[in-house]
């Protein structure tokens, strides 16, 4: 077995158990079903057999007349009561006065254990005229409630003088009707309890898997993950839910994938930046030592003028050194984007004339005019402005750089739609056509280019600073003629 892959324990299946679950389920519903079954057709029974016998009762009267006089007719009712008993071995009758006090009955004394029986579900009885299920006392079973037929007697004066009761059916009755019923139920009932409990089951267990198979799939997937595949994805999902899940672990996956990969490129950036400050800063350090043992070797021999032409030497170097290291860190941070900006709202024409103020003097001592065609009317923009100044200063270094005694640099700011467009504009040599899609990389020097006068940097910081304001550079050049650098910028508009 594979270090990480992990038993697989079938206790721990999430399909059996849920299985399971729906096995118990279905075991007690059907218990519940047989239940709700036996009560249910008990009071079917009982509510038929009460509907058919309710007017027996009253067919009594017509064949004798419990009173007379108000005194019971014990001979009388006896006969008629053992007659009904013979035809129907169910019936218990039983003479109640105007309270319900048993009067007179027709089975075994010692078996009668009430002396009153409660005159309530009677009233009701008579009230719907036995149409609807009423249960009442049980004289032989005090607690227990049985479906009866009753009816009131009146004298001739319309004076109740009682009630005729009759348990339609008896103890022995019962017995032998609830062990065929229970008999009949539990086969019938065990029977469809086990074909609806199979074929539920069954098609529970076929839903399930059918549900359970992209879950399944998810499953191998992340193990996969687990064991290093980290372009393993979890395949589009039909369910909602599973959907979810998928697209959750995939975009996870996606996050985690870009940040290991933005890491290497953090540790590629760190070695270059490495590589790149020991070779670069070799040169200016070796001027530097150079010219510092020269002035010591040769201090007797030196005159002022050639020690302050190499203390200037050292010290430009210095210079050169210094923005050196100070480009290299500030290029690798914006490649890592360890940068962000912070955007404000400004004017976009305020800051290029702020700019094209700072380098009238160095273009003044070249014979190189500024011009600045930016109208007053412009929109402002939203951008990180220290970042912003940052571009319009390298780009106005790379214009200085290259424009000739005499020549021209015009600035030019323009609308388009919903944004501004920037462009510094020079004349001279124009790019060769074979460096245009190069100038960019960091340190490349266009041919002819003399290295002191850069450190190669600038155009890339350029490029970056732009990209994390979702924009970018472009750059015309003709051979001999005009070369402009131009980017765009959001507006700000105010409603």
């Amino acid at each position: 077995m594979e270090p990480n892959q992990r038993p697989h324990l079938w206790y721990k299946s999430l399909y059996l158990r849920i299985a399971a679950f729906f096995f118990v389920t279905l075991f007690l519903l059907g218990i519940a079903y047989l239940i709700i079954d036996v009560v249910t057709s008990k009071r079917y029974y009982d509510e038929t057999t009460q509907k058919i016998n309710a007017p027996v009762a009253e067919h009594m009267l017509l064949e004798v007349n419990p009173f007379i006089n108000g005194k019971v007719q014990e001979d009388a009712i006896g006969k008629i009561m053992h007659s009904m008993m013979a035809v129907n071995p169910g019936l218990e009758v039983y003479l109640l006065d105007s309270i319900g006090k048993i009067l007179s009955f027709v089975v075994l004394k010692e078996k009668v254990k009430l002396e009153q029986v409660s005159l309530k579900p009677i009233k009701e009885f008579l009230k719907t005229g036995g149409q609807q299920l009423v249960y009442g006392d049980d004289p032989k079973n005090p607690g227990l409630q049985k479906i009866f037929s009753a009816t009131a007697v009146y004298d001739e004066a319309h004076n109740l003088q009682g009630y005729v009761y009759m348990v339609l059916a008896s103890e022995k009755v019962d017995t032998i009707t609830e062990t065929i019923r229970e008999s009949y139920l539990l086969k019938m009932g065990i029977g469809y309890f086990l074909v609806t409990l199979m074929v539920a089951f069954l098609l529970g267990l076929f839903v399930f898997w059918k549900l359970m198979k992209g879950l399944r799939e998810a499953t191998l997937v992340v193990n996969r993950f687990e064991r290093g595949d980290l372009h393993a994805r979890i395949p589009p999902q039909s369910t909602t839910e599973l959907s979810l899940v998928a697209d959750t672990f995939n975009s996870m996956a996606a996050t985690l994938l870009r940040n290991m990969e933005d890491l290497k490129q953090v540790d590629t950036l760190r070695r270059e930046l490495i590589a790149n400050v020991s070779h670069d800063i070799r040169t200016p350090i070796a001027i530097i030592q150079g010219y510092i043992e020269t002035m010591i070797i040769k201090d007797d021999s030196l005159d002022a003028p050639q020690k302050e032409e190499y203390m200037k030497l050292i010290l430009k170097s210095t210079e050169r050194l210094k923005r050196l290291v100070a480009d290299l860190f500030e290029l690798s941070k914006l490649e890592a984007r360890q940068v962000q900006p912070k955007r404000e709202v400004f004017f976009m024409a305020e800051l290029l004339l702020e700019v094209a103020q700072k380098y009238t003097l160095l273009a003044h001592a070249k014979s190189i005019e500024i011009e600045s065609k930016i109208g007053s009317q412009f929109p402002m923009v939203y951008a990180d402005v220290a970042m912003i100044e940052r571009v319009l200063q390298n780009l106005m270094d790379n214009a200085l750089k290259f424009t000739p005694d005499n020549g021209k640099i015009t600035i030019y700011l323009t609308e388009f739609n919903d944004q501004l467009e920037v462009k510094i504009e020079n004349s001279g040599e124009g790019i060769p056509q074979e460096s245009v899609s190069k100038i960019f990389d960091r340190y490349y020097r266009v041919p002819n280019e003399t290295p002191a006068e850069s450190t190669g940097l600038g155009l890339a910081i350029v490029k970056n600073i732009l990209q994390i304001h979702q924009t970018d550079i472009q750059v015309i050049s003709r051979r001999f003629g005009l070369t402009a650098f131009s980017f765009r910028l959001p507006m700000h508009i105010t409603t």
